[in-house]
């Protein structure tokens, strides 16, 4: 049975940092590139970050460039987003997604897999 289960998500403040965490399993992890999208109420869905199947290459949308860091141990089926210097915008359900090849699609369809997601809200 697949699972892509995603958590750490929270209220932090403006400037503040988090680290969000998906944890995946009946699939064969290590040969997916995984995927970070988030979905700010009211609007669409955004691609936020991508990281490759082997040895690591990221991907950044330009929103979170230089804020945001993707990474995974695949020892441990497991993704991570790593947030900082958090904005007000960057409130939004986050969703953890995987699919064969790299793309930066934003729509749930094109994935393989895909979580329920974890909600992080800045606000002071």
């Amino acid at each position: 049975q697949v699972q892509v289960v995603e958590s750490g998500g929270g209220l932090v403040q403006p400037g503040g940092s988090l680290k969000i965490s998906c944890a995946a399993s009946g699939f064969s992890f290590r040969n997916y590139y995984m995927n970070w999208v988030r979905q700010a109420p009211g609007k669409g869905p955004e691609w936020v970050a991508g990281i490759s199947d082997g040895a690591p290459t990221t991907w950044y949308a330009e929103s979170v460039q230089g804020r945001f860091t993707i990474s995974r141990d695949n020892s441990k089926n497991m993704v991570y987003l790593q947030m900082n210097r958090l904005e007000p915008e960057d409130t939004a359900t986050y969703f953890c997604a995987a699919r064969r090849e790299f793309n930066k699609c934003r729509t749930q369809g094109v994935y393989n897999y895909w979580g329920q997601g974890t909600q992080v809200t800045v606000s002071s």
